[in-house]
Order: C-alpha cells, then sequence, then structure tokens
C-alpha cells in the first residue's frame, strides 16, 4: 500500500514529514505521534522537531546526522497510527470575560452568525478544543474547530496591537493572544491567564495535543 504522507526536504539540514493537506483532528494526532515518537527516540543530530497541523519539521545537524539513517526512522515512525485521538486528561479551562471592552468583535461575530452575543459566547463555550499547533509567537495556540456557525474570518484591517490574553476567532481556529502584539482576528473576550510566561518550569500553558474549554465568567 502506498505510503499516505510525503517525506521532503528544506535546504541541508531540515527533513518534513506531510500527511494530508487538511484540517484533521485525526491527521494533527499522528503529527504529533510522530514528533512524540521521535523525540523519545532521541536520533543523534537532531536539534528541533516541531508538529503543525498536518506536517512535522526536523531540523538536524547535517556534521552529526546519518541522513539515510534519519529518513529511514521517519519512514518508520510516520507510518504508525497514534494511540488515541480523544482527551486523555481533563480540558484545560479557560476563564474568559466575554464582550465589552475585552471583546470588542463580539457583535461583528454575532452579526456574521445571524445571532445574539449571548448565543455566540454559549457556542464558543460548548466545544472542547483541540490544540493543534504552537506558532506565531510564544505560547500562542492555534485551537480547534470552531463552530462553523460563529466561524468568522479574520478582520480585513488588523490590529496594531492586541492585548495580552485576548480571546479570538478567525475562521474554524480560536486562541488567545499571549502578549501585546499586532493581529488580525476577531477578539470576543480576554483572559487572566497567561499562556506563555518565562517564570514558570514549562513556559508554554498548552503544547500540541492538549484540550481546551473556554468557561464565561462575570466581569470582576
Amino acid at each position: 500500500m502506498a505510503a499516505d504522507f510525503q517525506i521532503v526536504t528544506a535546504g541541508d539540514s531540515v527533513l518534513i514529514v506531510q500527511f494530508a493537506e487538511r484540517v484533521d483532528p485525526a491527521i494533527n494526532a499522528r503529527a504529533i505521534a510522530l514528533a512524540e515518537r521521535l523525540g523519545a527516540a532521541a536520533p543523534a543530530g537532531v536539534r528541533d522537531i516541531v508538529p503543525t497541523y498536518r506536517s512535522v519539521a526536523v531540523y538536524f545537524n547535517p556534521l552529526r546526522t546519518n541522513h539515510d539513517r534519519l529518513l529511514s526512522e521517519l519512514q518508520r515512525l510516520a507510518s504508525t497510527e497514534p494511540v488515541s485521538d480523544g482527551p486523555l486528561t481533563e480540558p484545560i479551562q479557560v476563564p474568559v470575560e466575554y464582550g465589552g471592552e475585552f471583546g470588542p468583535d463580539l457583535a461583528d461575530v454575532a452579526r456574521f452568525a445571524n445571532s445574539s452575543e449571548d448565543e455566540v459566547v454559549r457556542l464558543h463555550t460548548a466545544k472542547v478544543y483541540r490544540v493543534f499547533m504552537l506558532g506565531f509567537v510564544p505560547g500562542f495556540a492555534y485551537m480547534g474547530e470552531v463552530d462553523p456557525r460563529i466561524a468568522a474570518p479574520r478582520r480585513q484591517t488588523p490590529r496594531t496591537a492586541v492585548p495580552a490574553g485576548s480571546v479570538g476567532i478567525a475562521g474554524v481556529q480560536t486562541g488567545i493572544y499571549p502578549s501585546v502584539i499586532p493581529g488580525g482576528w476577531q477578539l470576543i473576550g480576554r483572559t487572566s491567564i497567561k499562556p506563555f510566561d518565562l517564570s514558570r518550569s514549562e513556559a508554554s500553558l498548552f503544547k500540541p495535543g492538549d484540550f481546551v474549554r473556554f468557561m464565561a465568567v462575570d466581569p470582576t
């Protein structure tokens, strides 16, 4: 049977394993499982392993790595299905103050959904979201999938400074801005938790494969 993935090179020190090109929890689970298994195997010379929605980038030192052996190991590990695709632990709970000054785009998302702001909040808090990947800036977790009724597209004009803790929607994705940075997602609320904090033993609160649930809280 033909492999349902491909391995491509990106220069002389990166190999990328690519699965099907779509947002799919099962595909993402395979990418994360591959990254974890390769990390456990710890091939000589591998410097970093970065899983995404549907691929895994493997950075290695070409002077310390047996390229053919690494390629063979990737082919073997990528052919193995993950053991499970469901939450093995309780979802991470994220308290959110929705609307008002903290959610300036909540009304726009409600208009997109042809519903009330309360219904947008209900739909956003009703799901358990999967952390597909980290990227953009340290600690930014791309989560999904958002209920299609509230999957509003990015703003036409991004903001130059989005407050830290802002909870946004961009299509089927939702996420939390970990610091004050530019961004174009639809802002529907804000949380007091810190997705990225260098004072913690693990700076990033989220990691690929985690599950998250948002909870509406009253303004403090």
